[in-house]
């Protein structure tokens, strides 16, 4: 199989699992078992992409907030979401200063993957039935930031999954709360994808094979497109339906990557 379409494929599942409930990086993970492993720098850089998809899908909402805060609404909102950034960012940093690892062993990733999918039909069972509010409090956004901090703690989990999911179970409507985890991926997602892009070009290994960024830029691009088109139809999917269908389909992947890895382990 060429270079070529390898970061096709790769670009493609990113950007299909970038936003929905299910785990990014778990997919790839799995991808790789089958299609030639790609760097660190690689992988960072096509998540950052699939983050550009958010920009002209919510290019309202930010013109809003970056030229509109006279007025209350769009002020709270940056605020809120300013904060839960800087939960995450410093919950971040601490974690490297403790001298955090994220695990490169399969099996963690499979378990997350698989409890994620139990965890997401407890919540849905919990607000069935139930008219959730709108209304982004501070505890709300506060949990957006521990939120987003668990799912970098624990890989496998899903950002956006993480997210949503803790918010819909202290009490907030379902396109809200995705909306707002959608926005916050923004600024943290790009953070994070500069911090690591940086970090690997410093320490970069003396005679490392050089990154290809002609594809890197591919699976960029391919990763965006993708994720452009999920993401429009998940705002329209959240209106009348749940996640229970995602977390079948977790429960699934995750049960298939424990058969999978854990004989490799023994």
């Amino acid at each position: 199989m060429t270079a070529f379409l390898v970061v096709v494929l790769l670009g493609i599942i990113e950007g299909l699992t970038e936003f929905i409930p299910v785990s990014s990086t778990g997919h790839l993970l799995l991808a790789q078992q089958w299609l030639p492993a790609q760097s660190e720098l690689f992988n960072i850089v096509i998540q950052c992409g699939a983050m550009l998809a958010l920009l002209p899908i919510f290019s309202k909402k930010l013109r809003e907030m970056a030229f509109g805060l006279k007025e209350p609404e769009n002020r709270d909102l940056l605020i809120k979401l300013a904060v839960a950034f800087v939960i995450t960012g410093a919950g971040g940093l601490s974690l490297k200063k403790l001298g955090f690892v994220l695990p490169h062993d399969p099996i963690p990733i499979a378990w997350a993957t698989f409890i994620g999918g139990f965890v997401i039909l407890g919540i849905e069972r919990w607000i069935k039935g139930r008219e959730l509010p709108d209304r982004i409090t501070w505890n709300l956004a506060i949990a957006f930031g521990v939120a987003q901090l668990i799912a970098a703690a624990f890989p496998g989990s899903s950002r956006s999954g993480t997210t949503i999911m803790m918010a819909l179970a202290i009490g907030l409507n379902r396109p809200r709360a995705t909306e707002f985890s959608f926005l916050l991926g923004i600024p943290t997602m790009f953070a994070a994808g500069l911090f690591e892009i940086h970090h690997e070009l410093k320490h970069a290994e003396v005679g490392a094979p050089h990154e290809s960024w002609g594809l890197i830029l591919l699976g960029t691009l391919v990763s965006a497109v993708v994720a452009f088109v999920v993401v429009k139809w998940l705002i329209r999917f959240v209106q009348n339906h749940t996640f229970t269908g995602f977390a079948a389909y977790r429960i699934l992947m995750g049960a298939a990557m424990l058969w999978y890895f854990w004989p490799h382990k023994a």
